[in-house]
């Protein structure tokens, strides 16, 4: 085949390793790359699976140092994660990474600071994850990557090859969280309200709109300067209606059109760098409803990047 590349570029990193094994279950969080492909995503958006990053073994106990579960794994997961974020964006292309968990996160901004752009974070999720080792009950970075990439926390993972923060506090927009104000309380952690990150939760993009949150949070990555952003998105964003396959369930969350319009706005600006989708478990989704809600959110938000339709 020959001819310019699709814009878009599908990458995969399925690792679990920053989700807990409460009770013994093992999450399937790993299952999402192939899940979201069997419901036509790259179909729809007019690209392939392009690469695949392996995630090392897991270890269930907390490192006794950082008080995290796979500190050094995740380490490695972003690192080679970084490689081909990297390649794809000095390509000029749009990566989209499929999860996996939160954790990823840390490779993908480490694959954007390595092209020395200073870039924002449209950080959409139903939880802050901005939380310290020692808030978290079991120790899971997937509950921590926003507090990580801001610099915090134990280096191995906040100071990757020396570039820490990965993104700044005056560069992030957290945009639809809903989660209770619990973590943090018993060892008076940071509150992301508290420090320079614009607080969009959910109840302000519901009575702002769609349309004028995005605005905001675009007004935002203009005023500090930076050359893009790249996008954060967990699918317990979702409204638990139709997408109760995560590992966190709230009440309540985004529907379709709003989080599609949301996306849809802050792809328009042209500054958006590139996407990672996590959390979403096949295996809680026997029928695909919640996979098919995804993929729809997907294409509606991002289908103004896909490649025309190839014939040859």
């Amino acid at each position: 085949m020959t001819g310019r590349p699709f814009p878009i570029a599908l990458l995969a990193a399925p690792s679990g390793l920053g989700l807990s094994r409460p009770d013994g279950r093992i999450p399937r969080v790993d299952l999402l790359p192939e899940a979201l492909l069997e419901a036509g995503l790259g179909r729809r958006l007019g690209a392939r699976l392009e690469h695949t990053v392996t995630p090392g073994p897991y270890e269930a106990r907390r490192d006794a140092e950082t008080k995290v579960l796979n500190p050094h794994t995740i380490a490695d997961v972003a690192k080679r994660l970084a490689d081909a974020v990297e390649r794809v964006l000095q390509a000029g292309r749009f990566p989209v990474v499929l999860g996996g968990d939160c954790s990823i996160l840390l490779g993908c901004l480490l694959g954007v600071r390595r092209t020395g752009a200073r870039a924002g974070l449209a950080f959409m999720d139903g939880h802050t994850d901005f939380w310290p080792p020692e808030a978290s009950p079991m120790g899971g970075t997937a509950g921590m990557d926003l507090w990580l990439s801001s610099g915090r926390g134990p280096s191995v993972l906040s100071d990757l090859e020396g570039l820490r923060p990965l993104v700044r506090d005056e560069d992030v927009a957290i945009l639809g969280v809903r989660d209770p104000d619990v973590w943090g309380i018993e060892v008076a952690a940071e509150h992301a309200r508290d420090t320079a990150m614009a607080w969009l939760d959910l109840d302000v993009l519901r009575k702002e709109g769609m349309a004028a949150g995005a605005e905001r949070a675009l007004a935002r990555f203009r005023a500090s300067g930076v050359q893009g952003f790249w996008m954060h998105l967990d699918a317990d964003v979702m409204h638990d209606d139709v997408m109760p396959a995560v590992d966190s369930r709230q009440p309540d969350g985004l529907r379709v059109e709003e989080l599609s319009e949301l996306l849809s706005h802050l792809v328009a600006s042209g500054m958006a760098l590139g996407i990672d989708v996590t959390i979403y478990d096949p295996s809680l989704d026997p029928e695909r409803h919640a996979a098919h809600a995804l993929v729809d959110t997907l294409v509606n938000g991002l289908g103004g990047l896909a490649a025309a339709p190839r014939t040859r």
